[in-house]
């Protein structure tokens, strides 16, 4: 989970050790489901960047994309600290800004926007302004990456994966001050808003998944749930 809400939190408590944690928690899990379509991203050229933490994941993504500049935005400076310092290298390529994602609108240019595991640390109102807020602002074709928690429906880690989001809510409640104690429901929001979903991979179960949506256009989509299954020539579903 990262950081940019309305509800403000404070991650700068938990910069330094986020890392580890994660790794604690779930082992490689969550960095290995936020780069699943890495290589799906080569033909992106401008990103905005959603609370990726301390930028590990748009570290990687500077690298495989040479081509790609990036705005990362958050609300904690210890963790845009860190998102730099991993990202010097291509700091050409970087702008960061200390804000939240409800208070920033994507270029005209922008193609790609990313979230990984940031959207849970929004209440369902925040959710459904924000894909608002993107779609508006965005032309169809851009992708929207997005990584996240469930609770699968049907599966023996069902269990498990109430157990820990419960879990994990409480802790950067401690932690953080982070008052959200459900997820959000994201689907509905991105189809309503004309974006649909084009690849989509899980793993641990169902308990954490990637997928990519393609804003088709502005208008208000006529699909109430995303399609079973989907596909694209260039990206792989797992």
């Amino acid at each position: 989970m990262n950081t940019l809400q309305a509800s403000k939190p404070d991650f700068d408590y938990v910069a330094s050790v986020y890392r580890w944690a994660e790794y604690l928690a779930l082992g490689s899990q969550l960095q290995s489901t936020r780069k699943h379509f890495l290589s799906a991203l080569n033909e992106r050229r401008h990103a905005l960047i959603l609370g990726d933490g301390d930028g590990r994941f748009l570290a990687s993504l500077l690298r495989s994309n040479r081509s790609l500049s990036a705005t990362a935005v958050d609300t904690s400076k210890r963790m845009l600290r860190l998102l730099k310092k991993r990202c010097a290298e291509m700091d050409s390529r970087l702008v960061t800004m200390q804000a939240t994602a409800q208070s920033v609108q994507p270029s005209a240019c922008t193609d790609l926007i990313v979230s990984h595991f940031f959207l849970d640390c929004l209440t369902q109102q925040e959710v459904d302004s924000l894909v608002a807020q993107i779609a508006n602002c965005c032309r169809p074709g851009t992708w929207w990456l997005i990584s996240e928690f469930q609770i699968p429906p049907r599966s023996p880690w069902r269990f498990f994966a109430k157990t820990y989001i419960r879990m994990l809510y409480f802790a950067f409640f401690v932690t953080t001050g982070l008052c959200v104690r459900q997820l959000p429901e994201t689907r509905m929001p991105l189809s309503s808003a004309g974006f649909e979903r084009v690849a989509y991979h899980q793993s641990l179960g169902g308990l954490l998944y990637s997928e990519i949506w393609e804003l088709r256009s502005k208008a208000v989509s006529t699909h109430t749930q995303p399609p079973a299954t989907m596909g694209s020539s260039t990206l792989n579903e797992g």
